[in-house]
C-alpha cells in the first residue's frame, strides 16, 4: 500500500491506530487554519475522504479499513477535524462553559459556540479545493457524520456518494445517551499523566463500544496510548462539543441531500441510539440503512469489511443513478 501524509492548512468512535502514518508532509491552507491530511492508495483512483468524530483523530480510523477500501481500488484520505489530533488548535478562542451551554439548550434557547459544525464542513472544501478534487466519495462517523450532513447538504457538487456512520440529525424528540453515559462523556481523567487519561478512554470505550465485538483490552491500551502520545486535546474536545450543541436539528437540512446515502448504524449504540438511524433513512431522500446486531459507538474490526463493502458498494449507486 502507497502511503502520503500531508498537512492541509486551512465522542466518539474508538482509536484504532497505533501510530500515525509514515510519509512526506506539507502544509496547504484551508479556511484559514491547518488540516491533518492522511492520502493512501492509488492517485487515481476514487477519492473516499473519512471524517471522524468528537475530539479523535484521523488514527481512529483503522489501518485495515483503509487498506480493504484501497484494496478495492479507492484512494483514501482521512483528516484531522480542527481543534483534534495535529490540525490547528484553537486556544485563542477560548474554552466555552459547558455548564452554561447545556443549560441554554436544555431550555431550547441558542448556544453560542466559538465555530460552527458548518465552519468544519468549510475546512473539507478547503481541503478538497487544495488537492484539486471536485469532489469524491464521504464518509463521516459520529460527529463527523454530522459535519458531512452539512457538506451534502451546502455543496452538493462536492459530494458523490455519502455514507453515515452512528450519527444522527440532532433532533430533540430523538431517544438521548442514557444519563451514565453522558457523565462518563463529561468526566475527567483522575490527572493530566498518560496513565490516567488512558484509563479515563478505556472507561468510556467500555461503556460506547460494541458489546458483541469487545477489543482485546492490551491491544486497546495500547492504541489509546499511541493516540494519547500523538495529541491530547480537551479543550478543543470542549469547543468541538459546544459546536455540535449549537448547530441543534439538522432534520431540514438533511432533506436537501440528494447524494446517494448509506447509513451505517449499530443495533446496541449506547450514545447515539439506532432510531437516529432509522431517522436519518427516513430523512434523506433514496437513503438506505444497515443496522448492524451487537455494534455500539465504534469501529470493531469484525466489522471492517462490512464496512468497506457498505462503503464501496453506496459509491457504485453514484454510477447506476447516472
Amino acid at each position: 500500500m502507497r502511503g502520503r501524509r500531508t498537512m492541509a492548512r486551512g465522542l466518539p468512535a474508538r482509536l484504532a491506530a497505533p501510530a500515525p502514518p509514515d510519509g512526506p508532509a506539507m502544509r496547504i491552507p484551508s479556511n484559514g487554519i491547518e488540516i491533518e491530511l492522511d492520502d493512501q492508495g492509488p492517485p487515481g483512483g476514487e477519492p473516499v475522504l473519512l471524517i471522524m468524530g468528537l475530539g479523535m483523530q484521523l488514527i481512529a480510523w483503522p489501518d485495515e479499513l483503509v487498506r480493504l477500501l484501497v484494496e478495492r481500488g479507492f484512494r483514501v484520505l482521512r483528516i484531522d477535524n480542527r481543534d483534534a489530533g495535529l490540525s490547528t488548535q484553537l486556544d485563542d478562542l477560548g474554552v466555552p462553559n459547558l455548564a452554561w451551554a447545556a443549560l441554554r439548550y436544555a431550555m431550547h434557547l441558542p448556544v453560542h459556540a466559538p465555530y460552527r459544525i458548518a465552519d468544519m464542513a468549510a475546512d473539507v472544501v478547503g481541503v478538497l479545493d487544495a488537492l484539486g478534487l471536485p469532489s469524491v466519495h464521504v464518509c463521516g462517523a459520529s460527529m463527523g457524520g454530522m459535519v458531512s450532513q452539512h457538506l451534502a447538504a451546502a455543496h452538493p457538487t462536492r459530494v458523490k456518494s455519502l455514507t453515515l456512520m452512528m450519527t444522527t440529525t440532532g433532533a430533540r424528540r430523538l431517544p438521548q445517551a442514557r444519563a451514565h453515559v453522558r457523565r462518563a462523556l463529561l468526566s475527567r481523567p483522575a490527572s493530566q499523566r498518560e496513565a490516567d487519561i488512558v484509563e479515563h478512554l478505556m472507561r468510556i470505550v467500555s461503556l460506547i463500544g460494541s458489546p458483541a465485538f469487545p477489543p482485546a483490552p492490551e491491544l486497546l491500551r495500547e492504541r489509546l496510548t499511541a493516540a494519547v502520545r500523538r495529541a491530547w486535546r480537551p479543550a478543543g474536545t470542549v469547543r468541538q462539543l459546544t459546536a455540535i450543541a449549537a448547530d441543534g436539528d439538522r432534520s431540514a437540512l438533511v432533506q436537501a441531500i440528494r447524494a446517494p446515502t448509506c447509513i451505517i448504524h449499530g443495533e446496541a449504540d449506547a450514545l447515539v441510539p439506532v432510531a437516529a438511524g432509522h431517522d436519518l433513512a427516513a430523512r434523506i431522500p433514496g437513503a438506505v440503512l444497515d443496522v448492524v446486531p451487537g455494534m455500539g459507538h465504534d469501529l470493531p474490526q469484525p466489522l471492517l469489511p462490512r464496512f468497506a463493502k457498505g462503503i464501496a458498494e453506496n459509491a457504485s449507486r453514484v454510477a447506476a443513478k447516472g
